[in-house]
């Protein structure tokens, strides 16, 4: 009898500490994950087809170009990425992230609109468009999904796809009429080569918009789980909502009017880190930042050399990266059922 009660007892501290073992940050596996990340950040530093060794210039073509496009990659994998972890857990969907929302493609009109308001737009003009437009899609996003009473985990993302296409289709639409089509293909190929020193530095915002998130952080999860029990704690879920999608639609927006369209970063790496450390956004944002950094830099390190001395662009190869895992991920959930 004693026995029983000491491996009982044993076994409620082994399942206490396991929580916070997995709860740690500043882990083995974390710190090698950086190592890794910062290996690729030196990497993407030297790959290009322009010889920074051996031309006269090279030094300054170095701060000119590479180490911008670098910290962009890096601001802008974070971006991405905690947008999708935070748009998941308001939603209470794995397979919701702002490609699958029709999000991006609400940026994109905004940028239509900015376009045909002023002529030659400065990025910030382009900026406000886009977060604009972001909030209100992704407003128009949930109260759809306020409608629907069946919102199984494939026909939410569905639902978003239909409205993302909708919303391109517009925006197509509206080019072709004012002769703009030029530069919303620009915008849905998103590419780092146009990156230099003086025209990415507003993606440094998006450190401010992680900052917020980590303040938040604790109120974002307890949405993730409803309604109901976010109410019974005396919080104000639909507030938390506002302020999640206001964080998501700016972080959105800078990507958008900078880079452009970045398709599934949200997706697969919020489901990577969420099937192995669950859904506490506190302590899975600085791994979901990290990966998606880790992520779009290898990407786009294989985009600058798959075709060396040219380059395809970075959502080529993150689109086909994250097609194939968006479909992994639909068929272990069928098993799992």
């Amino acid at each position: 009898m004693s026995k029983n009660i000491i491996q009982k007892k044993s076994g409620d501290e082994n399942s206490q500490s396991q929580p916070n073992k997995k709860n740690k940050i500043w882990t083995k596996p974390f710190i090698i994950t950086i190592i890794v990340v910062i290996i690729l950040g030196f990497i993407s530093l030297f790959t290009g087809a322009y010889d920074i060794r051996g031309q006269e210039d090279g030094m300054q073509m170095f701060f000119i170009t590479r180490v911008p496009r670098t910290v962009a990659l890096m601001l802008t994998g974070a971006a991405m990425s905690m947008s999708g972890l935070v748009m998941q857990l308001i939603t209470q969907n794995r397979l919701v992230e702002p490609t699958t929302t029709g999000t991006i493609e609400w940026a994109g009109l905004g940028l239509v609109f900015v376009y045909l308001i002023f002529p030659a737009p400065t990025l910030v003009q382009r900026m406000t468009g886009a977060i604009i437009f972001s909030f209100v899609g992704t407003m128009i996003f949930f109260l759809f999904l306020r409608k629907i009473k069946l919102r199984s985990s494939i026909v939410v993302p569905i639902i978003g796809m239909m409205l993302g296409a909708v919303i391109s289709a517009f925006s197509t639409f509206m080019g072709l009429i004012f002769q703009m089509t030029q530069n919303i293909e620009t915008w849905f190929v998103g590419s780092f080569a146009s990156v230099q020193i003086g025209r990415y530095e507003y993606l440094w915002l998006i450190v401010i918009v992680t900052f917020l998130i980590f303040i938040y952080a604790d109120k974002l999860t307890l949405a993730g789980l409803g309604e109901d029990v976010t109410t019974s704690l005396g919080l104000n879920y639909n507030k938390i909502v506002l302020v999640g999608t206001a964080l998501i639609s700016f972080a959105v927006g800078v990507v958008a009017a900078v880079i452009g369209n970045l398709p599934f970063l949200g997706l697969i790496v919020p489901n990577i880190v969420s099937m192995y450390r669950g859904d506490d956004l506190r302590t899975n944002l600085p791994w979901v930042c990290l990966i998606g950094i880790g992520t779009i830099t290898l990407c786009d390190i294989i985009s600058r050399t798959i075709i060396k001395p040219f380059e395809v662009p970075v959502s080529l190869i993150l689109g086909t990266v994250g097609a194939l895992i968006f479909i992994i991920i639909l068929l272990r959930r069928r098993r799992l059922k």
